[in-house]
């Protein structure tokens, strides 16, 4: 069976048991906590695949990657998908949860990236923009990048608006050489 389709399953499963009990939210946390620890920490994948470390070892990893005070919910999922021999594909499943729970709560992910540090008057105000556009929450994060010279880059779901003197001075450059 494929990675994709078995993850899927596994999120889905879990994010109907988390709506149920009302704590989507905290499993989300956990679930991206979870997604971040396996592109924080490369080792961690190596070493759930080992199948000379012991379940219970694999659970303290999984546990210690979700963060503090793990929900009841996540330490049973977690119990389940060691029982299952499901452990390799924990990272899919989490990125999986992720995904799910963004698309029923209507929630875009956005960039806004500066040459500078901008003000939270600044953030606020973009991210505001995106939500009257999206008609959704927006998980904001804002960047600096000194390389784009000026302006910014704000980027949502699968628009990018380039305003930057970096890509203005690119394009005249461009304009120039023909």
């Amino acid at each position: 069976m494929d990675i994709g389709v078995i993850s899927v399953r596994y999120a889905r499963a879990l994010l109907k048991s988390a709506t149920d009990a009302h704590i989507e939210d905290a499993v989300y946390a956990e679930m991206q906590s979870m997604a971040k620890s396996y592109v924080d920490v490369p080792q961690l994948r190596y070493t759930i695949d080992n199948p000379m470390i012991s379940k219970d070892k694999k659970e303290a990893l999984f546990l210690t990657a979700v963060g503090e005070n793990p929900s009841e919910l996540t330490k049973a999922f977690i119990r389940l998908v060691l029982k299952e021999d499901r452990e390799n594909v924990m990272q899919f499943i989490a990125n999986s949860y992720v995904t799910l729970y963004r698309q029923q709560k209507n929630i875009i992910r956005g960039k806004l990236i500066t040459a500078t540090a901008v003000t939270p008057a600044t953030e606020q105000k973009m991210r505001k923009m995106v939500e009257s556009k999206t008609n959704g929450a927006v998980e904001f994060e804002a960047e600096v990048d000194p390389d784009i010279i000026g302006g910014f880059i704000l980027e949502y779901d699968t628009y990018r608006m380039d305003a930057s003197v970096k890509s203005k001075l690119n394009s005249i450059l461009t304009q120039l050489k023909k």
